[in-house]
C-alpha cells in the first residue's frame, strides 16, 4: 500500500501553536499588570483618604476645642452638627465624584486597550499570511528546482557511470589493480556518493512539504536487517571494524515500508562506520519488545556529548563539524521515516564508550501468514 505519510508535528503546526501560546501569555500578563495597577491605585486613593479623614478628624477636634472656649452663653450646640453633617454630604460627594471619575478612566483605558490590540493582531495575521504566501511559492520553486536538478543530475550520473563500465569492460582482468581501474572503481564509489546526496535533499524536500511517500506492507525485519549487514560488511572490514548482527533465528514479521527502514539502517550504519576507529565494533540488534519492532544500531566510536543527543537529530546538523563528508541529513530523514511509521528514534551515548541509536517500528508482528495491516 502506498501513502503520503504527513509529519506528525508540522513545522506550521508547531509555529502557530506557539503564536496561540504567546497570545495567550500575553493576554494574562496584561489581565494581571492591569490589576496590578488598579490594585495599587486603589490602595493609594485609600491611604489618601484614610490621611483625610485623619486630617479632617483632627481639624475638627482643634475646632470643637476653640468652639468650647469661645463659645457665646446660649449658643447652641445644634448648629454645630449641622454645619459637620452638611460638611459630610459635601465630602460623600466629592468622594464619589472622584471614584466616578477614575472608573470612567478606567472604562475609557480598557476600551482604548480593546480597540488596539485587536488593530495590531490584525496587523500581525496580515503580515503572517503574506509572508506565508511567500514562503509557500518559495517552497514550491524549490521543490520543482530540485526535482528537474535531481533527475539531470541523475541522467548524468548514470551516464558517467555506464561510460566507466564501458571502459572496464575493456580492461583486462590481471590490469584489475592499474592505475586506469582503481580510477574507474573511484569514480564509481563518488557517484554513488552524489547519488545518495541527491536522494537525501530529494527526501528532505519530500519530508519539509508533508509528501513522504511510504509503501507498507508485511516483511520480515530479520531478513531485511541481515541484507543490511551484508551489504556494509565490505566497507566495515575495509576499515578494520567488526560488524555484527544480533538477531532472532526466527522470522521477526512487521507491516513496514522495507525500503525505507532499510534506508534508516543504512544512515545509522554508515553512521556508525564512520565515525568508529579501526579496531572497533557494531553491532546491529533486532528483536520485539512490548508488540514492537526494536531495533538498536550500537558502535565503539568516541560517543557524542549529552547536550547534542536531541540536536543529531537536526537538519543540516553534525557531531563532528570538521568532518564534511555528508550534508548532516542522514540523521534527520532517519527521524522523519521512523515517525512516518508511528514510531520514535533516539539515541543513548557515553563519551568514550560509544553510543547506541534505536528505533521502534509500532503495529501489530506475528506470524507471517497473518494479513497485512493498513497504516
Amino acid at each position: 500500500m502506498t501513502a503520503e505519510v504527513t509529519k506528525p508535528r508540522p513545522e506550521r503546526e508547531e509555529t502557530d501553536e506557539c503564536l496561540r501560546r504567546e497570545r495567550d501569555a500575553t493576554d494574562r500578563a496584561l489581565a494581571e499588570r492591569r490589576a496590578l495597577i488598579e490594585a495599587k491605585s486603589d490602595a493609594a486613593v485609600t491611604r489618601a483618604r484614610e490621611r483625610a479623614d485623619a486630617a479632617l478628624s483632627a481639624a475638627r477636634e482643634n475646632a470643637d476645642q476653640r468652639s468650647q472656649e469661645s463659645r457665646l452663653p446660649g449658643q447652641a450646640s445644634e448648629t454645630v452638627a449641622e454645619e459637620r453633617s452638611l460638611e459630610d454630604v459635601l465630602v460623600r460627594g466629592e468622594r464619589a465624584l472622584a471614584d466616578e471619575s477614575l472608573r470612567r478612566e478606567r472604562a475609557a483605558h480598557a476600551r482604548i486597550l480593546s480597540k488596539l490590540l485587536p488593530l495590531e493582531r490584525d496587523k500581525t495575521d496580515r503580515h503572517l499570511l503574506t509572508e506565508r504566501v511567500r514562503s509557500d511559492d518559495a517552497i514550491s520553486h524549490r521543490d520543482d528546482f530540485l526535482g528537474i536538478v535531481s533527475h539531470d543530475l541523475r541522467n548524468l550520473l548514470s551516464g558517467i557511470v555506464l561510460s566507466v563500465d564501458l571502459l572496464s569492460q575493456d580492461t583486462p582482468a590481471q590490469d584489475e589493480e592499474s592505475e586506469a581501474a582503481m580510477a574507474a572503481k573511484r569514480i564509481r564509489r563518488y557517484a554513488a556518493r552524489m547519488s545518495r546526496l541527491i536522494d537525501d535533499l530529494v527526501d528532505v524536500a519530500s519530508i519539509e512539504s508533508g509528501k513522504l511517500a511510504t509503501n507498507v506492507g508485511r516483511g520480515d525485519a530479520s531478513a531485511l536487517l541481515a541484507d543490511a549487514v551484508d551489504m556494509f560488511q565490505p566497507m566495515a572490514s575495509d576499515r578494520g571494524i567488526t560488524l555484527e548482527l544480533d538477531v532472532a533465528d526466527r522470522p521477526l514479521p512487521v507491516d513496514f515500508d522495507e525500503e525505507r527502514v532499510l534506508q534508516v539502517v543504512s544512515n545509522l550504519l554508515m553512521n556508525s562506520i564512520k565515525f568508529t576507529s579501526p579496531g572497533g565494533r557494531i553491532r546491529v540488534r533486532g528483536e520485539r519488545a512490548e508488540g514492537e519492532l526494536l531495533v538498536s544500531v550500537s558502535d565503539t566510536g568516541p560517543g557524542i556529548p549529552v547536550d547534542m543527543l536531541e540536536l543529531v537529530f537536526e537538519r543540516f546538523w553534525q557531531v563532528g563539524k570538521k568532518d564534511r563528508r555528508g550534508l548532516g541529513l542522514g540523521l534527520y530523514i532517519c527521524k522523519s521515516i521512523v515517525e512516518a511509521h508511528g514510531g520514535r528514534i533516539w539515541v543513548e551515548s557515553r563519551m568514550g564508550e560509544g553510543s547506541t541509536f534505536y528505533f521502534t517500528i509500532p503495529g501489530r508482528s506475528g506470524s507471517s501468514d497473518q494479513p497485512v495491516a493498513e497504516v
